[in-house]
């Protein structure tokens, strides 16, 4: 993607912030003194000449320029792509810097040592003695430096074998270098492209010897990258043909959310704002009370097609609620701009990902240039559920199943019925208790 197409991205970008801001009225000092951020720098953004590396910025400007849902996802949409675009250019202008500064000479082998020079081979004067050597003669320190090279070869000999029976040791114990013995059994080793297929297989033969990695190009006897007929190959595609970006603690406006915290209220840290909410949950231990808003932007990987056949929710394990005290992020705040796209009841024996009213349910299509943000409000009423969710996918011949979860763990919700409550209301320096209505 060329620098006309990034600044493209940006400038459409900045055409709708400046849209809104001028909609809404308010001045950039006054915008970037509720959102902590600097006039200069709002200004950049709505100007194109700078856009953030984080959406939560942009987000908050638009729910603070009062923009309507489908605006919300328009700047997100833009915001993407516009990132993307700057993304590229970067990775275009590193990799002709990189190419320009390279070497093609060899490194050299380090595990190899120098032989060295023999003492004997040192041409001798014609006028020195074979034997006849005094203490005053200059040859007369070469018996002692031949007998350091020789003890200096000894020990180096003695730590190369050392270190090759300590790595034999540690291939035959572990089982998983490169170097294994032929024709030990080996335990199945999982590939990257092992969630490329719903139905993975174990990798290994019925034998369990350890299995020839297939080529490139799929041929038997043809040369890694190229045809049978010798023509250079196109690489085929690896992977999951898309990025994803996971907010797992997305809030429908900055008062909706609580968590359940097993701490009094003065071991409680105050309140986040959204773009904190993670390192506040990690900090406190903290767990969603009732209902969960997961944010999932995917976007493709290059001019390919991907249909996002479904979304499933699996369910890893359920109990009782948690005996926490129920904590708000605020109260006093206005109302919010709603953005449901499919709603999750954990309470049910099969949770579904169901789309919410006036939302078209899957497929969905996908590429670099149409990517697609979906919001999941998952709630409890009774009972404490670890869960995540699974996209299933497809692009040409190849499918494969993403798992969504909390970076690398599932999310958490708990339902907070009778249990203690607290706000923090603003301008306030401590919990108080929660007063209903």
């Amino acid at each position: 993607m060329g620098t006309a197409d990034s600044t493209g991205e940006a400038e459409r970008l900045a055409a709708l912030l400046s849209t809104l801001k001028e909609r809404s009225g308010l001045s950039y000092g006054a915008l970037g003194k509720r959102l902590h951020l600097s006039a200069s720098t709002l200004h950049r953004y709505c100007n194109g000449d700078a856009v953030p590396a984080d959406f939560a910025p942009l987000n908050r400007f638009a729910r603070l320029c009062r923009a309507t849902p489908e605006e919300l996802v328009e700047v997100h949409r833009r915001w993407i792509l516009a990132d993307a675009a700057r993304e590229q250019r970067g990775k275009g202008a590193g990799g002709a810097a990189g190419g320009a500064a390279g070497s093609d000479a060899p490194a050299a082998d380090p595990g190899t040592p120098a032989d060295p020079p023999d003492a004997d081979d040192t041409p001798k004067s014609p006028d020195t003695p074979d034997t006849q050597e005094t203490p005053d003669s200059p040859s007369a320190p070469r018996p002692r430096r031949r007998l350091i090279l020789a003890a200096t070869a000894g020990v180096i000999a003695v730590a190369a074998t050392a270190a090759l029976l300590v790595g034999r040791l540690v291939d035959d114990g572990a089982g998983a270098g490169a170097g294994q013995a032929a024709g030990a059994a080996r335990g199945p080793v999982a590939s990257p492209e092992a969630a490329e297929s719903p139905s993975p297989s174990p990798s290994g033969s019925a034998s369990g010897k350890p299995s020839a990695s297939p080529s490139p190009s799929g041929t038997p006897g043809a040369s890694p990258g190229s045809t049978a007929d010798g023509k250079p190959a196109a690489p085929a595609p690896t992977g999951v043909p898309f990025h994803a970006s996971v907010r797992a603690h997305a809030w429908e406006n900055q008062c909706s959310q609580r968590y359940l915290v097993d701490r009094e209220p003065d071991a409680v840290r105050p309140p986040p704002v959204e773009q904190d909410a993670p390192a506040w949950v990690a900090a406190m231990g903290a767990v969603s009370a009732d209902e969960q808003v997961v944010e999932v932007t995917l976007q493709g990987k290059g001019s390919e097609t991907v249909v996002l056949q479904a979304l499933h929710v699996r369910v890893v394990r359920t109990g009782e609620p948690l005996p926490w005290t129920d904590y708000g992020t605020g109260v006093g705040c206005g109302g919010g701009v709603a953005l449901r796209t499919f709603d999750v009841d954990l309470d049910q024996g099969s949770p579904a990902a169901r789309a919410a009213e006036g939302q078209r349910p899957f497929p969905y299509k996908i590429s670099e240039s149409d990517p697609e943000m979906f919001r999941v409000t998952a709630h409890t009423g009774g009972r404490d559920v670890s869960w995540y969710l699974e996209v299933e996918w497809s692009s040409g011949k190849r499918q494969g199943v993403f798992r969504v979860d909390d970076r690398g763990r599932p999310f958490r919700t708990s339902a907070s019925a009778g249990r203690p409550a607290y706000d923090y209301p603003p301008g306030a320096s401590e919990w108080s208790e929660h007063q209903p209505g």
